[in-house]
């Protein structure tokens, strides 16, 4: 019951973003800073504070790189097998990536921050940080490839080595991993700041939504929802299983992979040549779907 009413409670911050967008109080500039707030401090501050006190060796194992290497690559090949006969080009090409490319940072590492104990959370930030390293390029070069379009790819490589997100989990690891320390304060204020990252993300995802209702397609919709929400970690869910890995890296890559389509592929789409309100409704889609679906999950691996 607590696990419903905390979910049902992300839902209606969701909403109250989308509401707030509607209403003017959530315009662009606003949205823009909640969302540098939410990048480049909560999250940072959140996946820090999970990771400093842990050892690299006791959080990223070969088996937990190699299982997500395995679910990840055949659910992009999946993708590729329903989708490749889609009529447009820019629809293809979003739809593949909207089933594989997953929010772990603004929705998944914060929601099992928020559900999970600590060692929980601290190997679903390294999961963040093993899946962002691959998802990231791979999106912008299939968009890229298959719409024709210049990607800068090289740029959005070098854009990686700046990424507060992975420099944070790399500062949290090296931490653990040298045996220093963080003094209380810092560690209670970095708690802190954490520990706002869901409810920003969750707002600032809802007012990022944007719906077109006579252009949905509610076959490709369809799919996109299928594969993402339901094959992905189901596909996790059998892969770590036979993997046998401990329950903290099961808890953590089940419901990291779990999680509704990120934000960033709609931002992608526009800049890549996708259908951009295709790849809006996905977003909005999957999102209102995993919500019920991660209930479904958490209360399974619980």
């Amino acid at each position: 019951m607590e696990l419903f009413v905390r979910l049902s409670g992300l839902l209606v911050v969701l909403l109250l973003g989308a509401g707030f967008r509607a209403t003017g109080l959530l315009d662009a500039g606003r949205t823009a800073r909640l969302n540098a707030v939410a990048y480049y401090v909560a999250l940072p501050a959140l996946i820090f504070v999970s990771t400093y006190d842990r050892a690299i060796g006791e959080l990223l194992s070969l088996t937990l790189l190699g299982g997500l290497l395995f679910v990840l690559f055949a659910t992009v090949g999946l993708a590729w097998l329903v989708h490749r006969n889609r009529a447009s080009v820019g629809r293809r090409s979003v739809a593949v990536v909207q089933s594989y490319h997953s929010n772990l940072g603004y929705l998944g590492l914060p929601l099992v921050a928020a559900t999970f104990n600590a060692e929980v959370t601290a190997t679903a930030s390294v999961v963040l940080g093993v899946v962002t390293l691959i998802q990231l390029p791979l999106s912008i070069l299939l968009l890229s490839t298959l719409n024709g379009a210049d990607a800068a790819l090289g740029h959005e490589l070098r854009g990686l080595a700046k990424n507060p997100v992975l420099g944070s989990l790399i500062a949290g690891l090296a931490v653990g991993s040298l045996g220093l320390t963080v003094p209380g304060p810092a560690a209670t204020g970095l708690d802190l700041l954490g520990s706002i990252a869901l409810p920003l993300a969750l707002l600032c995802v809802g007012a990022s939504l944007e719906v077109d209702l006579p252009s949905i397609d509610i076959g490709a919709t369809g799919a996109v929802i299928g594969l993402k929400i339901f094959c992905m970690p189901a596909l996790a869910w059998a892969v770590f299983s036979v993997l046998a890995v401990d329950a903290a890296t099961f808890t953590a890559a089940v419901v990291m992979l779990g999680t509704p389509t990120a934000v960033s592929t709609f931002v992608f789409a526009v800049e890549l040549g996708g259908d951009e309100e295709f790849a809006s409704l996905n977003v909005f889609a999957t999102t209102l779907v995993s919500m019920l679906t991660l209930f479904v999950l958490i209360t399974l691996v619980n």
